[in-house]
């Protein structure tokens, strides 16, 4: 069984691996609903997904017309503006089937200008305060990608006091000195904030390279081989206090779950240096 951990201030015993609602994208609900079983089996107890992730809220709500007191469930919307965003939720708990969303997100939210814009007056924050201030929502978060991540992120704790955070963290991005200082020093903030820290790329190998065949339905190459992804896994959640976002694809969902369900000490550098040059992991963002 997959421990669990207090998602930050929200009192809920989230279980360390949280189920990444992009793998539901692009199935059918016959796929989706194995994918059920198959949290049910690890004991997965938190969803994250997103209003611009395909079918991925329509398949989980199915779900939550039986199942909705067992997940802490969490969207997000890509919207920048109070409008946009306040439908945007609203669409978001129809499709979910479900009064109210656990955690609404601020999604990708990295670009200096979209962050103005959603963080100012008439933004798409104001549309999730809103939203929690009328009981649709209970808590707010932030997402983001790319290496300018952790300082947005720092910026949005300092003009908000948001619940949660999401950022990519796996072995070679914390080789980036500067990327590595600057997720320490936003985890710090966050611990004595009580914000919950979910990661993301837990077992990214790199970029598709241009022609090669893709088995995989995500938009970077992830590892495939157990072995690799058991190194992977298990080295994130050696790092006390943070949650790993499972993969955006079906077929890779067993294997991270499985890994996480044997994990017990953490790989040593030379098992994490070998894994970088047995898979051929890259750099995927600059």
């Amino acid at each position: 069984m997959i421990p669990s951990l207090p998602f930050g201030r929200t009192q809920h015993l989230s279980t360390r691996v949280i189920f990444g609602g992009y793998a539901l994208a692009f199935c059918d609900q016959a796929a989706a609903d194995r994918a059920l079983d198959l949290l049910f089996e690890h004991g997965i107890n938190h969803i994250d997904t997103a209003a611009n992730y395909g079918d991925s809220e329509l398949r989980i709500g199915a779900w939550m017309k039986r199942y909705r007191e067992r997940f802490f469930l969490a969207t997000k919307t890509q919207e920048r503006t109070y409008a946009a965003a306040r439908d945007q939720i609203r669409r978001s708990l129809e499709r979910l089937q479900t009064d109210h969303l656990d955690l609404i997100q601020l999604h990708y939210l990295v670009d200096e200008g979209e962050w103005q814009m959603a963080m100012g007056a008439g933004g798409a924050l104001e549309a999730a305060i809103e939203a929690r201030e009328a009981g649709l929502v209970r808590f707010i978060g932030v997402t983001g990608h790319d290496l300018a991540v952790v300082e947005r992120h720092t910026q949005s704790l300092a003009r908000f006091d948001f619940d949660s955070i999401l950022l990519p963290y796996n072995y070679l991005l914390m080789q980036n000195a500067e990327y590595a200082a600057g997720f320490e020093a936003l985890t710090a903030l966050c611990a004595e904030r009580n914000v919950a820290v979910q990661t993301i790329k837990s077992i990214a190998r790199g970029l598709w390279q241009h022609g090669a065949p893709r088995h995989a339905s995500v938009w970077y190459e992830p590892l495939s081989q157990q072995a690799h992804i058991d190194l992977a896994v298990h080295w994130v959640l050696s790092r006390p206090n943070i949650f790993l976002n499972t993969v955006g694809d079906l077929n890779l969902l067993p294997k991270v779950l499985d890994a996480a369900a044997r994990f017990s000490t953490a790989p040593s550098d030379a098992q994490m240096q070998r894994l970088m040059e047995e898979a051929g992991i890259t750099p995927m963002f600059s």
